[in-house]
Formats: C-alpha cells, sequence, structure tokens
C-alpha cells in the first residue's frame, strides 16, 4: 500500500489523494465538506430540487468508481462544482427540461442576489433605497455576470477556475467579472464595499 501523503489530516489534497487509494472515510469527508454547497449551487442552475441532489449524488458516486483514474492535482471544490453543473446541463439536455445544447450553455443561473439592510451600518433612509436598487442591479445583471460574480466571491473559485466551468477562455471570464463589477460600481455609491456586499449576500 502507498504512503498517503499527508499535509494536515482533513486537507483536501490529502483527502482526495487518500479517497484515490480506496479510503471511504477521506471519501465521506469530502462528501460532507461540500455537499451543501453543491446543493446551493445545483439549485441555482435547475427549479428541480431533487434531481439536483440525483445530480450530487451521481458525481460523488462517479469519484468513487472512478477513484484510480482521477487526477492527483485536483482543485476539489472548483473540480466537483463544475462537475455538478456539467451533470445538470446533461440532464436538462436529456429530459428537455431547456432547450437542446451541446454544451453547459443550456443551464442558466437562477438564484437571486439579496444584499441585506442589516450589513451596512446605516439606518438613512437613502442608503437603504440604495441597497434596494443594489439588489434590483445585481439580479438584472446578465445571468453568466451574475453566475461569474457568485463562483468568485460566495465559492471563493480562482478567474482560471470560473473560465473552466464556464467553458470560457480567461480573458472571458475576467470580463464577465468585470462588467458586472462596472455596472455595480457606476450605481453603487455608498462607502461600503461592493466587493464585501457580495461575499456577505444571501440567496
Amino acid at each position: 500500500m502507498k504512503t498517503k501523503i499527508l499535509q494536515t489530516p482533513f486537507d483536501d489534497i490529502t483527502l482526495w489523494t487518500n479517497l484515490k487509494e480506496g479510503d471511504e472515510k477521506s471519501f465521506s469527508l469530502l462528501f460532507e465538506r461540500y455537499y451543501r454547497d453543491l446543493v446551493n449551487y445545483g439549485n441555482s442552475l435547475s427549479p428541480f430540487a431533487e434531481k439536483v441532489q440525483d445530480c450530487i449524488q451521481d458525481v460523488f458516486t462517479d469519484v468513487w468508481v472512478y477513484r484510480n483514474s482521477l487526477q492527483g492535482s485536483v482543485v476539489v471544490k472548483a473540480y466537483l462544482l463544475s462537475s455538478v453543473r456539467k451533470r445538470i446541463a446533461r440532464l436538462h439536455e436529456r429530459d428537455h427540461i431547456f432547450r437542446k445544447a451541446a454544451s453547459t450553455d443550456s443551464v442558466a443561473f437562477l438564484l437571486k442576489f439579496s444584499v441585506e439592510h442589516e450589513l451596512i451600518d446605516d439606518d438613512d433612509d437613502t442608503t437603504r433605497a440604495k441597497v434596494t436598487h443594489l439588489n434590483e442591479l445585481l439580479n438584472n445583471l446578465p445571468v453568466r455576470q451574475k453566475e461569474a460574480l457568485y463562483l468568485r466571491y460566495h465559492q471563493g473559485l480562482t478567474v482560471e477556475q470560473i473560465a473552466e466551468m464556464l467553458d470560457v477562455n480567461y480573458q472571458s471570464a475576467s470580463n464577465l467579472l468585470y462588467r458586472g463589477l462596472l455596472t455595480l460600481r457606476k450605481e453603487w455609491k455608498g462607502t461600503f464595499s461592493i466587493i464585501a456586499l457580495l461575499s456577505s449576500s444571501t440567496f
């Protein structure tokens, strides 16, 4: 049996390496660690909660069944999110829920951002009106921009990882983020950081 690569006992790299070697506990820990994030993201791409959960289960089943052929060096969270997105896209094609397509463009980001008034320590009516307007701006962004912002500031993915997930090049992913932020910054005149608001918003 191979010697296990240890960084910290439960970091993603160690768990992934041990999973590839057949360690069921590491597999279970990764499932528990990322299941909720995957459900939230899956629900942003499909209104059918049960089918989303089935897709996530299928992704983890494939991870376990095909563990010997998995890449050894991956960013686990990004890999799982991407796998769920692709699985949901295939489901949409098969069931004709949305237009038939040959790529992950067949899914659309459905979640609505909600920046809470309580995040801003200001009871001024003008500020509250601005927050309400900011929420409208966020949710009226093109869906690809909105999804890119979600992946960057809620899921903590890099631009490279977002590009891979959305099946675009690095510059296109960077442009999605830039244009989304530019639209928001043009309208937001408050002192609170737009990025901080995005990171703390709910759905």
